[in-house]
């Protein structure tokens, strides 16, 4: 037997619902719109391996942004963006 998913966003109000259709429908940022997406699709009832299905990720991945999302809020949305490496400098 299956064990039933028991990773969910939390309840949403309106606005907040209202807040992340928006956002799927004008953002130009792929990992927002993934996020959002995930988040809303779980709002639905999908399962958080399901939700992550729709966008071609792992179910891992769909657990972390739902988690992150109902410790967060809204700033989990977010891509947090390393530095990377720091610039060369050349010898004058």
């Amino acid at each position: 037997m299956a064990r039933p998913a028991g990773v969910f966003v939390r309840e949403l109000s309106p606005s907040e619902a209202e807040r992340l259709v928006k956002i799927t429908r004008t953002t130009k940022d792929r990992v927002r719109l993934r996020r959002a997406g995930i988040v809303l699709a779980s709002t639905q009832g999908r399962s958080a391996s399901d939700a992550a299905a729709m966008f071609a990720m792992t179910a891992a991945y769909g657990r972390e942004v739902i988690h992150a999302f109902n410790a967060q809020g809204f700033a989990a949305l977010d891509p947090k963006w390393s530095g990377g490496r720091e610039p060369v400098t050349l010898p004058v």
